[in-house]
Formats: structure tokens, sequence, C-alpha cells
């Protein structure tokens, strides 16, 4: 019997729970997580990767910690699926984006950054636990990225939810955030 905490099961539930939330409820938890977001240790920072939202997949409104980001001159990194890895692209007014196969927003083209200029990296995921794991859609895009960045980057999870107990089936290289933020607050790891 498979349990309800694994990795498979946890994805599928809370893909659905955030899908079904209600579009007002979804700009408001946004809002909220933007909002908290003032409140990270992560202002004197520089480099920020930020994912851009899969709206089919409900995730959250990231346009509004964007425009928070430009408002404070910060230099914003989005990321394009190059094969199995993740290109870091510097985004830049002429930063022409389309969507790919996935339904993500991605550059078409720019400067590709090295990973380990960034200092702060957003992550989407469904879901976390108590602990600081998370459960993405199992690409490994993101694992991927981190272990490519300097070891004092700074890992963001955004959540519509608060955190679960324990997420089974947590491997090795999956690693632990530093920070979730959820509409109720910061999380800490």
């Amino acid at each position: 019997m498979k349990s309800e905490n694994s990795k498979k099961a946890l994805r599928n539930f809370f893909l659905n729970k955030r899908i079904s939330l209600p579009d007002k409820t979804h700009e408001k938890k946004s809002f909220e997580i933007t909002n908290h977001c003032l409140k990270l240790p992560i202002w004197e920072k520089d480099y920020f990767h930020l994912f851009l939202p899969i709206k089919r997949k409900a995730e959250i409104d990231t346009t509004l910690i964007l425009t928070l980001l430009q408002g404070r001159d910060k230099q914003i990194i989005v990321p394009k699926i190059k094969g199995t890895r993740l290109e870091s692209i510097l985004l830049t007014d002429n930063t022409k984006l389309q969507i790919n196969n996935w339904g993500i927003p991605e550059p078409e083209k720019g400067l590709v950054l090295n990973p380990k200029q960034i200092d702060v990296v957003f992550i989407p995921l469904l879901i976390f636990d108590k602990k600081g794991n998370r459960v993405g859609y199992g690409k490994g895009y993101y694992d991927q990225l981190l272990t490519s960045c300097k070891p004092s980057i700074l890992k963001i999870g955004l959540s519509f939810f608060e955190a679960i107990n324990k997420i089974e089936g947590v491997n090795s290289n999956d690693l632990i955030l530093d920070y979730c933020v959820t509409p109720m607050g910061i999380k800490v790891f």
C-alpha cells in the first residue's frame, strides 16, 4: 500500500488542491506571500533567481515578487529549460518571454549567467514539510540547479499551504529549504 505522504501522492493531492483554489483566493494568497517576502533577510543581496508562474498549474503569482525585486533594483534571473537542466537568464527590459511546451513562461534568449552568481533562489513547490523538504513536480530541475550554485545560496520556497509533518521518500540529494513563505508567514529551517 502506498503511503499518503509519498511524493507521488502528495504531488497529486496538492496540485489538485491548488488548482481548485478560487481565483480571488489565489490572488489574495499570492499577495500575502509577496508581503511576507519583504520580511526575509535577503534585501542586501543582488542576484535573485525567480520562477515565472505556470498558470494552468495555478502556481503562485510571482509577477508580484518580480515587481518588488525590480522596484529595489535587483538583478533578476529567470529559468529557461535547456535539455535536462535550467539555464539562468538575466532578465532585462529587452527580454522577450514565450510559453514553452510545459506552459512555463521563459526567455526566448538572453545572457546566461553562471549559477554561482545567484544569491537567492525562489523555488516552486507543491508542498513542504516541517524539516524544509519539498515536493515539486519530480523532474529535479531545481535540485540540479542548486547543486551548481555557491554553498551560501539562500533557498526560498513559496507555498499556498502550511507544512505537513513529514514527506516520505526524501533522497540525500534533495536539498532542504532555508525558508518557506506561505500566506500565514515565514518558516525558517
